[in-house]
């Protein structure tokens, strides 16, 4: 009996169920057959069926459709803010959950410096550790390397350039700007508001001083696309050989510090070692610009000189002990070879004679000029054991050719600037560099086998590459090559030759000052024709 009395009942309720619903299809039939407007264009316009309306229906009409839309908007509207409202409350919500959280991991540098979650913070960490920041990558030539570019509170020195853009650069484009502006802000403010970890290198005390934009020093930055952007920033105090070096990661999102720390640079001698072969006049214009920046600004360097050969030897020596007359200084070696010129075996002698343990190197050419600046940079991009640093120098062409409008070409110093027509990056030269006098003899040193000049460099920066070292590579504004005429042997086959001409013609002029040269005897038969026109105007 339960049982029935139990399916009668639910007999009952399910046709009820099916009334209500048949109830509410006609409520809406009814509903959507009053109030739909009809399909066919005919009775929506009347006038098209063969009635004739005044202008004054068609307006009215009109408005009236205007005025529906116009509420259907306003209503749409309203239910878009309400949902807004809730996506907010929900985000709020989900925002109170995560500040409860805590997790741990590094400090983002966002303006809210809210701590973001778990998991995205150890993608973050993650993507540190892929990115060379304390390791150095193994790389399998000297193309793999991506390059930094550097820059200083008003310049940007950077090696891609095209057709379009310049050597040195104010970083014109709005979000480059701001980005850098960023950076700087972000160091200072870890710098002056320092975190326990904050440690110092080689055991410094670090000082407790206010910095300011004033005392950035230089900046360097590089991009892997499947990483993020790096930078090393450094700061000083006026006249001072102590260094603040704080490094930052973006790994695509808020930048992240990685770290804060001391450097004193005042015990790091640099010994610059110049391989020499006659070119006694270019020597001596080199020992001026040594007097002027090693001498009388630094005082923190030894010079060894590696001589091939007899002739322009005694010249050079005398030069040496008059600088040392006149400046009171003795930190020099000159080191006779009776051998051909070789870079790299004259290099490797200057390293090999060092006695006094270990010592940053600075592996120089006799036509490079450079400033106090640049020896900061050698001993901050430099670390014995973990960073080698290959500067990019900016080579200048021939003075001949880029001041070819003036009677006499300006001075040296006055050359001395980063311009499209008057030099480029030498992103293909690896001569240049600083390392530790103990990396250089443990990667073992230059391939002395190899003939010829300049091949000994890239298999010493190909060494470096495929070791755990990381190396620094970055244009350096206070670096320059300057032009010396380059002779192409006869003695060379025809395919040596033509490279050698094409090398001499890279380093002569820049692409407009060349197309000028070819193009000449077509512009000066212009500038004929031109001549001859306005005279036979004012004649007439």
């Amino acid at each position: 009996m339960m049982s029935r009395r139990g399916l009668t009942f639910h007999s009952r309720l399910r046709w009820l169920c099916l009334g209500f619903v048949l109830l509410l299809v006609v409520v809406l039939f009814v509903y959507l057959h009053e109030c739909t407007p009809p399909a066919d264009i005919s009775m929506v316009l009347p006038g098209l069926a063969g009635e004739n309306y005044g202008k004054e229906y068609y307006q009215a009409l009109l408005q009236e459709q205007e005025e529906r839309h116009l509420n259907r908007a306003t209503s749409l509207k309203h239910q878009i803010a309400q949902l807004k409202q809730e996506l907010q409350e929900m985000s709020d919500k989900l925002k109170l959950l995560q500040d409860k959280q805590e997790p741990p991991g590094l400090q983002g540098l966002a303006e809210t410096k809210d701590q973001e979650p778990g998991d995205l913070l150890e993608y973050l960490h993650s993507q540190i550790h892929k990115a060379e920041v304390n390791t150095g990558s193994r790389y399998p030539s000297e193309y793999a390397l991506i390059p930094f570019e550097s820059f200083t509170s008003s310049k940007v020195y950077q090696l891609e350039m095209g057709l379009t853009r310049h050597p040195e650069e104010k970083p014109v484009r709005r979000d480059r700007r701001d980005e850098l502006v960023e950076v700087v802000e972000a160091a200072l403010d870890i710098i002056n508001n320092p975190d326990e970890e904050d440690g110092v290198e080689e055991d410094v005390p670090m000082q407790r001083q206010t910095y300011t934009e004033a005392h950035f020093a230089e900046g360097l930055y590089r991009t892997e696309r499947d990483k993020g952007t790096l930078y090393e920033l450094f700061f000083a105090k006026d006249d001072s050989s102590s260094f603040r070096h704080v490094t930052l990661f973006r790994p695509f999102g808020p930048l992240m510090k990685v770290r804060s720390t001391s450097v004193e640079t005042m015990g790091m001698i640099i010994n610059i070692i110049v391989p020499l072969a006659g070119r006694v006049e270019t020597f001596s214009q080199f020992l001026q610009n040594f007097r002027e920046v090693c001498i009388q600004q630094d005082r923190r360097v030894h010079l060894t000189v590696v001589y091939f050969g007899q002739e322009g030897l005694q010249e050079v020596k005398s030069s040496l002990e008059k600088m040392s007359r006149e400046e009171s200084f003795s930190n020099f070696t000159l080191i006779p070879v009776d051998e051909e010129f070789s870079r790299g075996r004259g290099l490797d002698i200057g390293a090999h004679a060092w006695t006094k343990g270990d010592v940053l190197m600075f592996f120089c050419d006799v036509d490079i000029h450079f400033t106090h600046e640049f020896l900061n940079s050698c001993r901050l991009h430099a670390t014995p054991k973990k960073r080698v640093f290959y500067p990019v120098v900016f080579s200048l062409y021939n003075p001949a050719i880029v001041y070819g409008n003036l009677d006499l070409a300006p001075a040296i110093e006055l050359q001395l600037i980063h311009k499209k027509d008057t030099g480029f990056w030498r992103d293909f030269g690896f001569g240049m560099t600083c390392q530790y006098r103990s990396d250089f003899l443990n990667i073992g040193g230059f391939d002395l086998e190899v003939k010829g000049w300049g091949v000994e460099d890239v298999h010493l920066y190909r060494k470096y590459l495929r070791s755990d070292l990381i190396v620094t590579r970055t244009p350096v504004s206070s670096l320059f090559h300057l032009w010396h005429e380059k002779q192409c042997a006869d003695e060379l086959t025809p395919e040596q030759y033509r490279m050698c001409i094409q090398s001499k013609a890279m380093n002569e002029a820049s692409h407009s000052h060349l197309g000028m040269l070819v193009f000449r005897e077509e512009i000066e038969a212009h500038l004929r024709k031109q001549a001859f026109k306005t005279q036979s105007k004012t004649e007439n």
